[in-house]
């Protein structure tokens, strides 16, 4: 399992740099239809470090990894997420939305929980997603997973419907129940709620 603790992004910067590079992450969360008093919003700003730890399922491979700091995005982090969230069919990488990373960030603070998020789907490129809707109706023919918005996860020690619920909680986009398959679908489009197979 990897920890990191990188440099902020623009940490060689003066003293502008830095609260310029921070009003422009704030400005990303805003731009990914997060409203100001949703929970998700509020555990953005509280926590002074921002840190996912993930499980690829398919891949077997580990990250735990401090993303945010000192009010920055760092880099080197969000590299390490974009390849652990690729396409794992084709290796495609696609930059992840960072309001999807701090939607997930919330939910897992809300859970109470430091175990990685499983991750059954994170970034699909065009060419897998349009593969996969040919074969299941459940698969959107314009996938948010295709723009790096969306994720298919669930988290050891929580039960689905636990995980759904809270998800729903943050009013942070699209939530999907998938029972049968053991998922919970979350993404940083517009609100919606829905129940698959």
């Amino acid at each position: 399992m990897l920890k990191h603790v990188k440099k902020p992004i623009g940490s060689t910067h003066s003293s502008t740099r830095r609260r310029f590079l921070a009003m422009s992450a704030g400005a990303l969360v805003t731009a990914a239809s997060i409203h100001s008093r949703s929970v998700f919003a509020q555990s953005a700003i509280i926590a002074p470090e921002r840190t996912l730890s993930f499980y690829n399922l398919h891949t077997g491979e580990n990250l735990k990894v401090a993303y945010w700091a000192e009010g920055e995005y760092i880099a080197e982090s969000l590299s390490e997420i974009n390849h652990l969230l690729r396409d794992y069919r084709n290796g495609e990488i696609k930059q992840i939305d960072l309001g999807l990373l701090n939607l997930l960030h919330a939910i897992t603070l809300r859970l109470g929980t430091s175990k990685p998020i499983q991750l059954i789907s994170g970034y699909r490129s065009p060419a897998t997603n349009s593969m996969l809707h040919a074969h299941s109706n459940g698969v959107a023919k314009h996938s948010l997973h295709m723009e790096g918005m969306a994720t298919d996860i669930r988290i050891p020690g929580h039960d689905l419907r636990e995980l759904h619920e809270v998800a729903m909680a943050m009013h942070g986009g699209g939530v999907g129940y998938y029972a049968q398959s053991n998922f919970v679908h979350v993404d940083v489009g517009r609100q919606r709620y829905w129940t698959g197979t």
